[in-house]
């Protein structure tokens, strides 16, 4: 059985809300995190609706802001900060807002509606934001490029062999793409690109297959990163940034000197550029398949005061400083799914049926 059902979402988790049961599930001096990944800009329309699974619209994002605060206390990330360090405390029932990966429609999209709601929101960028001319996530341009492509055949030599797949049913071509995400995350972001110009010239794309999203400005809103003078824009919005590695791997896959690479060098990048202090990383996918104590311990040595995964409920000041979890707000999020994620009643539910979650020894100690 799925963890979160139909039943679960449409039934039992509305009853909960409306009776105050799920807020109540967050004791006094509890804290949860959540993590946005960009609002779709008005006028978008998908091209696969699993593409933009982690996006919200933004009446969602509006509502769910509003929600927080009128029955949470949403926090800066200095007061975040200040509480990891002993140095302050936090109100109860304390939410810290976050958004990974640095797309356009964070400026566009999400800025206006944070100040009209007078939230702060600490955004995570790749090093991919660092330059005027920036382009699309990696990984999701390889979506658009199995997307767009004809049924070919598809051979890549990934050094260790080939992996061949043939394209055919959405559903197949979606199961590619995730193997050839984990497969091309092993490699660095030059030879990642060479392969990826290598499936485009096996797919029959042309070189300027990604036009559309590259040009329609409704289209970069949604497909484009910051460059680095918007990123100052946002930066200078009062919005905190943190580092989300150079190029967005899954770092599990990586070997060690790279993966310490995309780690340190993400920080000390960002902080060049936008001249002050980086304090937080958020792991690239930040789950458990991505996510080992290595990349952990790497995190704690390379000056970072914290660090972020991308799963996870509420927690308390016992949380392990690299390993501080997020509840992933998704499209298909109601509002009361959405507290039932923000009270930490879903972990609580999950961890009733399945067991604890694995949190890597690294952290403990950390």
């Amino acid at each position: 059985m799925r963890l979160v059902s139909p039943l679960l979402k449409r039934v039992l988790y509305p009853c909960l809300a409306q009776t105050g049961f799920l807020r109540r599930q967050m004791g006094e001096d509890d804290l949860c995190v959540v993590t946005y990944h960009g609002v779709l800009p008005r006028g978008y329309r998908s091209p696969h609706a699993a593409l933009d699974g982690a996006l919200v619209t933004a009446d969602s994002f509006r509502r769910q802001l509003r929600f927080l605060k009128s029955r949470y206390n949403v926090i800066s990330a200095q007061q975040f900060l200040t509480w990891r360090q002993n140095e302050s405390t936090l109100p109860p029932r304390a939410v810290l807002v976050t958004s990974d990966d640095g797309l356009r429609n964070t400026l566009t999209e999400m800025l206006p509606i944070l100040q009209e709601e007078e939230v702060t929101c600490l955004f995570f960028v790749t090093g991919a934001s660092l330059w005027e001319k920036p382009g699309m996530l990696w990984y999701e341009e390889l979506y658009l490029m199995l997307l767009t492509a004809p049924d070919w055949a598809l051979s890549l030599d990934l050094g260790a062999g080939a992996m061949q797949s043939r394209l055919g049913h959405v559903k197949t071509r979606h199961s590619v793409w995730w193997s050839l995400v984990k497969a091309l995350s092993g490699f660095d972001s030059d030879k990642r690109r060479e392969l990826l110009e290598n499936a485009r010239g096996q797919l029959r794309l042309p070189e300027n297959w990604n036009q559309p999203y590259m040009e329609d400005p409704v289209q970069q809103r949604r497909f484009l990163l910051l460059s680095l003078t918007e990123l100052r824009q946002l930066a200078a919005a009062g919005m905190p940034i943190g580092a989300h590695s150079l190029s967005h791997p899954v770092l599990s896959q990586l070997p060690s000197p790279v993966a310490w690479k995309e780690i340190a060098e993400s920080r000390s990048a960002l902080a060049s550029a936008l001249g002050e202090p980086v304090w937080s990383f958020a792991y690239p996918f930040g789950d458990p398949a991505g996510v080992s104590e290595r990349e952990l311990e790497m995190a704690a040595r390379s000056g970072y005061k914290c660090a972020f995964l991308n799963r996870g409920g509420r927690f308390g000041r016992g949380v392990p400083a690299f390993a501080i979890p997020r509840v992933h707000v998704t499209a298909d999020m109601s509002l009361a799914e959405f507290e039932a994620h923000v009270s930490g009643f879903q972990q609580a539910l999950r961890r009733r049926l399945m067991g604890p979650e694995f949190i890597p020894a690294a952290a403990v100690h950390s």
